[in-house]
């Protein structure tokens, strides 16, 4: 039986941390507040563009496989801030790790990391390709309007990655059972309109982004979605909730994990939750928990693991992993980002300026 297991896992957050009291020197917030309605107490913001951050996690996810970037037979890129559109970024990151196979990008936002966990194990279980890149990767700083309080305090910056290895066995392993879905219905309740080829680009404000955010009507969404797709995968493959050993959910809110939690009817125990440090960082989300969950000993050989996502569009997904042998990197990278010499609020008073030139403030 060919099965996708994960081999590889590595992720890069950038140095430059901007804590819950830092966004208060500018915003109507408190770290009270922040923590109260989110359970975020930091995030971090990058001096570098999302591609660097996807490739340093692509060398560190390698690194832990043990393979060459030169053994690759795909790489996808979930991102919904790459730096370019054209070319795709996975291209660059493809260049960084010195691989020859197709290389591209996909956009489902928060769940475009489980959406590309699903595609790379469809081509793997199909006999179609052997190892696979998978990453999300987000710069999301740069396309806050940092005057709105709403969304300014949400997200940070940020980038994990996995290999996906085509492994026989008589017994299911790795990516037992997948879903994705898509609710368009929804899709402009969580938005960044005018950031694409809509544009007006002769307006003066062409690059002062506006997030479109209905946090009521997105709670509501993302736990019906995300809920129905994880009750969807955890039937297909067979597997009790007794038998989740862990829960990796999209870091959004924490609560709308412990919603999620309850509603799927786990433990609270069971979900694994590291929003506090990192913000939503959308498609990286997932990647990184898992590397965290990893190195605290939260992963155990042969455990099952539930993912859940859900991000604009308004697309969710869903996955079970039957994790493998091993929880140890098979060897190290050296790759790192170049020196950072500015504060979380040096980067972004630029940002904060244009915002406020163009409200006229």
């Amino acid at each position: 039986m060919l099965n996708a297991q994960i081999t590889g896992w590595g992720k890069c957050v950038p140095e430059a941390v901007m804590t819950n009291d830092d966004l208060a020197t500018f915003l109507d917030t408190s770290d009270e507040w922040i923590r109260t309605r989110t359970g975020i107490g930091q995030r971090h913001i990058s001096h570098v563009g999302t591609s660097e951050l996807a490739s340093v996690a692509a060398a560190r996810a390698l690194a832990a496989a043990g393979i060459d970037g030169s053994e690759l037979d795909m790489i996808i890129l979930a991102s919904c801030s790459p730096d370019t559109l054209v070319p795709n970024i996975a291209s660059s990151v493809q260049s960084y790790v010195g691989a020859s196979c197709p290389a591209f990008d996909i956009n489902a936002a928060c769940s475009g990391f489980l959406y590309g966990l699903g595609l790379a194990t469809a081509q793997i279980k199909s006999g179609q390709c052997k190892k696979v890149l998978i990453m999300g990767a987000e710069r999301l700083s740069f396309l806050l309007n940092w005057t709105q309080r709403d969304t300014a305090v949400l997200f940070g910056d940020g980038a994990g990655a996995v290999v996906l290895e085509a492994v026989e066995s008589d017994q299911p392993q790795g990516v037992l059972s997948y879903a994705m879905n898509n609710d368009p219905a929804g899709r402009d309740i969580l938005s960044v309109p005018g950031f694409g080829t809509s544009m007006d680009k002769l307006a003066e404000d062409a690059l002062n982004f506006e997030f479109q955010f209905e946090g009521r009507e997105i709670f509501k969404r993302a736990i019906a979605g995300m809920s129905r797709l994880g009750q969807k995968v955890l039937e297909e493959s067979g597997t009790e909730l007794g038998a989740v050993d862990l829960v990796v959910p999209h870091q959004a809110n924490v609560r709308i994990i412990d919603t999620l939690i309850g509603k799927l009817g786990i433990d609270k125990s069971r979900a694994f939750v590291n929003i506090e440090k990192y913000g939503n960082t959308s498609a990286a989300t997932v990647p990184i928990a898992l590397c965290d969950a990893i190195e605290q000993g939260r992963v155990k050989p042969g455990d099952t693991l539930l993912s859940c996502a859900f991000g604009a569009g308004l697309t969710s997904a869903a996955t079970v992993i039957k994790w493998g042998d091993r929880v140890t990197p098979l060897a190290q990278s050296d790759a790192k980002l170049p020196e950072c010499n500015q504060s979380a609020l040096e980067l972004v008073q630029p940002y904060l300026e244009l915002a406020k030139r163009h409200q006229g403030e």
